[in-house]
């Protein structure tokens, strides 16, 4: 079982918007849709390495701004023609708080 830390307020990120924090582990994106869910995934395209934070959020996708790759932010699989993934880190909201993983900060603390 997954413990969780407090990082932000939903409100932080805009609507079809994303955050970045930054580990050791590297940056990860924070995005937020539509209809406030939050999603996690390392905040670099597996492609070209291109920032997916800078990204449009669509639905459940985010298009990466370098060479439009489309990934799934609830799998992070590439999707259409592209081939690849995208490492997603579990994320909920509660009362209005964004928590993550204690897995990625723990990571991060050992690295």
């Amino acid at each position: 079982m997954s413990l969780f830390v407090d990082i932000a307020a939903l409100e932080d990120i805009p609507p079809q918007g994303a955050r970045v924090i930054k580990t050791r582990e590297g940056c990860v994106a924070l995005f937020r849709t539509a209809d406030d869910r939050v999603f996690a995934l390392d905040d670099r395209c597996p492609h070209k390495g291109g920032p997916l934070s800078e990204g449009i959020v669509h639905g459940a996708s985010v298009t990466c701004p370098l060479h439009n790759w489309v990934f799934d932010m609830t799998t992070g699989m590439a999707q259409g023609a592209d081939d690849g993934a995208v490492r997603t880190w579990p994320v909920r909201v509660e009362a209005g708080r964004i928590l993550i993983t204690t897995d990625l900060i723990a990571r991060s603390r050992a690295a």
